[in-house]
């Protein structure tokens, strides 16, 4: 039976975190445009949306530690599948039209879908180094 190795599970979120981060500056222009939405949308400012939004990938990346064994394929295609499902089933068809953006972002902008999958892709990097990591280690037998 494996175990979630919370160490790894949570630097992993937090530092596919920052790579979403990172290209969504490249995409947008802007540091931080899903914290300032989830700010503004709460009322309770930035610090709130950064708390929230980092929090958010450590959760993500907690939830993928424990579901990953029972994923099919290599490391990097179950990260794949499960931030594919994520992004579908939770930006796609819950957050953004929440937001007012309509299914997959395209009342806002027709790039939405592309540039929301993009960033959730990069977000599993760190999934597919960090997640499962532990190796196990062979008891003697006895002779």
């Amino acid at each position: 039976m494996k175990t979630i190795n919370w160490k790894n599970a949570i630097i992993a979120g937090i530092i596919g975190t920052i790579l979403f981060d990172i290209i969504g500056l490249l995409f947008t222009g802007k540091w931080w445009d899903i914290p300032e939405i989830l700010g503004a949308k709460t009322g309770l400012g930035l610090a709130y949306g950064v708390i929230g939004h980092y929090s958010n990938g450590i959760l993500l990346s907690i939830l993928y530690a424990g579901i990953a064994p029972s994923l099919w394929g290599p490391k990097w295609v179950r990260a794949i599948v499960f931030v594919v499902g994520e992004t579908i089933a939770l930006v796609w068809l819950f957050m953004l039209p929440l937001l007012g953006a309509g299914v997959a972002g395209l009342d806002m902008d027709p790039m939405m879908p592309v540039i929301t999958m993009v960033r959730h892709l990069v977000y599993a990097i760190p999934l597919i180094f960090m997640i499962g990591l532990e190796i196990p280690i062979a008891k003697p037998t006895k002779a």
